[in-house]
């Protein structure tokens, strides 16, 4: 039985506003393919499970706040919201790659709309990232997520004061850890890339009244192609391995 349902209504909102922020920005489900009522629903439904496993941590630091709740509201949607781009931002690094390897194997299509964003991409690139996106749902990534936000309330409890300078930090490392894996994964279309226009570049020399390029942008497209046939499955093993060691800093 509830015997406080005003502080229990407060406390609920306040992890909300946490595992909101975070379900609002995480790849997959903050796309804007997902209707909003269901990301809400969602977000509530979470929120609603956790209250009781974090009820420790949450009701105490509500109860009876008057004035200094609207800045724990804000704190809290400010954490959440960290949490969530750092899973994003591993996201958009793979349609970085995506775009990356269209580039690098001739596959220049004109952009259309993407899969899971808004922003233009190629249809390779939205393959990869949708091909990536499936396979952390298919491996529970959410799950990791879900068990970072309990954390998080361990770490950063209820009525603390945000630390942007902590935010940025992880934010920054974040990038640069998920800019270093996306480069591993495309080195091989970088060489392949780079030794292919190197060689068509020396033919061409000797040969400069044959349209070299043209000639050769089916070459390049096949190999390309071949290549990631090939190497798709150590490709996205990569990137879905990569993910826990990114999310958690390591």
């Amino acid at each position: 039985m509830i015997t406080d349902p005003e502080g229990t209504v407060l406390a609920l909102f306040a992890a909300f506003c946490r595992i909101g922020a975070c379900f609002m920005l995480m790849p997959g489900l903050g796309s804007f393919r997902i209707p909003s009522q269901i990301r809400l629903f969602v977000a509530i439904a979470a929120s609603m499970a956790l209250l009781p496993l974090m009820w420790q941590s949450i009701y105490p630091a509500t109860r009876g706040v008057t004035v200094g709740y609207l800045g724990i509201v804000l704190s809290e949607v400010l954490i959440g919201s960290v949490i969530g781009l750092v899973a994003r931002f591993y996201g958009l690094a793979l349609q970085f790659a995506g775009s990356t390897i269209s580039m690098m194997i001739g596959f220049n299509t004109a952009p259309s709309m993407g899969i899971d964003e808004q922003e233009a991409q190629t249809e390779l690139s939205s393959l990869i990232g949708f091909t990536g996106l499936l396979i952390l749902f298919l491996m529970d990534f959410h799950h990791i997520l879900i068990e970072a936000l309990a954390f998080s309330y361990v770490l950063m409890p209820v009525g603390s004061s945000f630390d942007p300078q902590l935010a940025l930090v992880t934010l920054s490392d974040t990038l640069s850890a998920s800019f270093t894996t996306m480069l591993r994964l495309v080195s091989p279309f970088v060489i392949y890339g780079l030794i292919f226009n190197l060689s068509v570049g020396m033919v061409n020399k000797l040969a400069p009244q044959i349209p070299v390029y043209f000639i050769s942008l089916p070459f390049i497209l096949t190999g390309g192609l071949f290549l990631l046939f090939f190497g798709s499955g150590d490709f996205f093993r990569q990137y879905a391995d990569g993910f826990l060691p990114v999310f958690d800093g390591r």
